[in-house]
């Protein structure tokens, strides 16, 4: 349903934003979807996955970043239980040493939360027209590089299940009222 965000959202004018879209005509992961998007990305690129909520603060995200002159940033967050989510460890400067997938390990640990800041340069490396995960594909590869993981503590829902998909919604309409009320600003032209 595309074309419902294209059209609530438009060029962004209304927003204040300049808005550009890159479509998938058929999926390709978050890797190949970024790599569609590569003309209109900046170096370095925030990338967000679409279907969590994370809170967590931008100004820590490219300190990091800046003061380590990392390739890339992951946003963390601790976890009681990784099965559902895989894990992530990290050595004492914060860097990035081992990736485990969803089911492997239990118990607590550090999240990936789909929220990253990555130099340009990785999304130029992939390869076009086909699906990449960045997550099991390219993050791995990357872990001889400056590769840093930034743990927040706010909160992480992942929506992929439906049970997290109604906390999210309940969640969302406390914080910031009735959603469906939300309308970018009519402008009238006379």
């Amino acid at each position: 349903m595309a074309e419902k965000i294209e059209r609530y959202f438009g060029n962004g004018k209304q927003f204040a934003l300049r808005i550009r879209y890159s479509r998938e005509h058929e999926p390709r992961g978050t890797g190949g979807a970024l790599k569609l998007a590569q003309p209109f990305i900046s170096d370095p690129v925030l990338v967000l996955n679409g279907d969590s909520y994370v809170e967590w603060d931008l100004v820590p995200l490219l300190e990091l970043f800046k003061t380590k002159d990392a390739d890339l940033v992951i946003v963390l967050q601790t976890a009681a239980d990784v099965t559902r989510y895989g894990s992530v460890a990290l050595d004492q400067d914060g860097r990035v040493t081992q990736f485990v997938e969803k089911g492997v390990a239990a118990g607590p640990g550090l999240i990936n939360t789909g929220v990253y800041l990555l130099r340009k340069q990785i999304v130029r490396d992939l390869k076009a027209g086909i699906a990449i995960s960045l997550e099991k594909e390219v993050f791995p590869r990357l872990l001889d590089r400056r590769v840093y993981g930034l743990v927040c503590t706010g909160l992480f829902i992942d929506i992929g299940i439906p049970d997290d998909f109604m906390q999210a919604q309940t969640l969302l309409a406390s914080r910031f009222g009735d959603l469906n009320r939300c309308q970018p600003k009519a402008t009238t032209v006379r």
